[in-house]
């Protein structure tokens, strides 16, 4: 298990997750809070968009770029918020261990 953080307005959603499950299925089904920010319209799929989180800066380095071979990019690129270099998909960060404290900022919220 890793412990993964939602921020909105400030305070962290702490979420414990079995290695192996992404972002966004870390935040529909693993959270004991309710997370209205990632609805994941197409279940994780990569086709919609819904999942749209900010990486912490602390974390950006360490997830790298989006794989421009992927259709994350280009489903990105038209959402109205989207920050080069900090917008992921939730559902294409799948956890691994070295993404224990893994930080990210939901939509609508300031990054620090």
């Amino acid at each position: 298990m890793i412990t993964v953080y939602f921020v909105r307005n400030g305070s962290k959603i702490r979420v414990d997750v079995p290695i192996g499950t992404n972002l966004m299925q870390a935040a529909k089904f693993y959270s004991e809070v309710s997370i209205p920010e990632i609805p994941a319209t197409c279940g994780g799929s990569c086709a919609c968009a819904t999942c749209h989180v900010y990486l912490d800066e602390r974390w950006r380095d360490k997830l790298g770029k989006i794989d421009e071979s992927t259709p994350e990019i280009d489903l990105l690129e038209y959402e109205k918020n989207f920050k080069d270099g900090v917008s992921r998909l939730a559902c294409q960060i799948t956890l691994q261990p070295e993404h224990d404290g893994l930080i990210v900022h939901l939509q609508n919220n300031e990054l620090l």
